[in-house]
């Protein structure tokens, strides 16, 4: 949804959720208050694939909530889930009675049960909301969310921005061709996810040439993710603690993001073009992946493909010349489920899936337009291309070079090993 600006209390710069949207309120009394229903819901985490989770108000992960600091929030949570529930507030300073860990802080929100959270939003950033009841269960099943502190005046650590992005890190292992996440898995995760969404499914982030850029970026899966972006340096500008401090910040292309952390980056968007912006772990950018899938690279199928064939006519090889060719093949795949690599960009297949978007930069986007520009269109010159004329033969390795300790050139003497008894003596101390 484009971003929601606010025409109650005070003003600030939206954010974009990425697939997402923000949480509207209402004003009493000088008090913004919001509304989360905790529930089961039915996501699209891409054309043709849903899956059966749980979150708030419609929604895996749930909506974006933004104050401005300074802010009285009062938070309705209302628990329609068949279990009880609770909301933790990661990273906000409040009393400790709203800080929502069942059985800790406050009596879990029974199924049917409404409980209300107030606090006043202390320090501006970017936070985090999740159960912390039955944490596994709820969290494997979707429920989180990101929390938007903004300043209330200029901050000197705080820099204005056109564009202001979020999503949300998180994962899932859904057996291919069924709807529900296994909830006690722990490292065989196959649906790496940006707000639940999975490549091709996920937005891409549209801005124009020479846009400030801000994204905040929130990690809860089970791993870390070193998020890369394409063609530009970023800075990181904050964490879950608040903004750093310039001295710390130097300029990157990756930034790791570990569990329970939020990292914000910021660049100038200078070079027009599609970006490519992903986690940098390769089975991370990749759909419903098996974790028992044999290396078949350089094996000849050809014989045995053609008996098989004879008992299985739909038979087909896969893997012998790598990956590449299943983005290619029509074989047919569980219902409700989506391809390990797919995407089509203007040249073919882009091979990928997970977690992965594109940075669109385009000069004649409108200010706040934030509406898909489709492919860039290359200048004359500027695209890498098959190249048919004389080539010289080309240098290749040659030496495996040397190593840090080489062996001994000559064999070394047997050593001779002597026993010795000690004498029935009295002399021997």
């Amino acid at each position: 949804m484009p971003p929601l600006v606010p025409n109650t209390g005070r003003s600030y710069n939206p954010v974009v959720t990425l697939n997402g949207w923000t949480l509207p309120w209402r004003m009493n009394n000088g008090v913004k208050e919001f509304h989360l229903v905790a529930e089961p819901v039915v996501r699209e985490m891409a054309p043709g694939f849903k899956a059966h989770l749980w979150g708030y108000n419609g929604q895996s992960p749930g909506p974006t909530i933004e104050v401005v600091e300074g802010d009285r929030v009062r938070i309705f949570v209302t628990n329609k889930l068949p279990e009880h529930t609770s909301i933790h507030w990661h990273g906000q300073r409040l009393p400790n009675g709203m800080d929502g860990v069942a059985g800790l802080n406050q009596p879990a929100i029974q199924p049917g049960k409404t409980f209300v959270y107030e606090f006043v939003a202390r320090r501006p950033g970017t936070f985090m909301y999740h159960p912390h009841a039955d944490e596994m269960t709820q969290m494997a099943m979707g429920m989180m969310g990101f929390w938007v502190t903004h300043p209330k005046a200029k901050h000197p650590l705080i820099d204005e921005v056109n564009r202001d992005f979020c999503f949300l890190l998180n994962a899932y292992d859904i057996d291919p061709g069924s709807y529900t996440p296994k909830i006690m898995t722990m490292l065989d995760f196959n649906l790496w996810s940006w707000n639940s969404r999975i490549f091709p499914g996920i937005d891409s982030l549209n801005v124009r040439l020479n846009d400030k850029v801000r994204i905040r970026i929130g990690n809860l899966t089970m791993t870390n993710h070193p998020i890369h972006l394409h063609g530009h340096e970023f800075l990181v500008t904050g964490t879950d603690g608040g903004p750093t401090p310039k001295s710390t910040r130097w300029y990157e292309v990756t930034t790791d993001v570990a569990v329970g952390q939020m990292r914000q980056i910021e660049f100038l968007a200078d070079e027009e073009g599609d970006w490519a912006f992903h986690c940098h772990k390769s089975h991370h950018t990749m759909n419903a992946m098996g974790h028992n899938v044999p290396t078949l690279i350089g094996v000849d199928h050809r014989g045995i493909a053609k008996k098989i064939n004879s008992l299985i006519p739909d038979y087909m090889v896969m893997g012998e010349r790598g990956m590449a060719d299943m983005t290619e093949m029509e074989m047919p795949i569980p219902d409700n489920t989506a391809p390990m690599m797919t995407g089509e960009g203007p040249f073919g297949s882009v091979e990928m899936g997970g977690m992965f978007s594109v940075l669109k930069v385009r000069r004649d986007q409108k200010p706040g337009d934030y509406s898909n520009p489709g492919w860039f269109k290359h200048p004359e010159g500027t695209v890498a291309h098959e190249y048919t004329g004389p080539l010289a033969e080309p240098a290749r390795f040659k030496s495996e070079g040397g190593q840090s300790m080489p062996r001994a050139q000559k064999p070394l003497a047997p050593t001779e090993v002597k026993v010795r008894k000690p004498s029935s003596g009295h002399d021997n101390h």
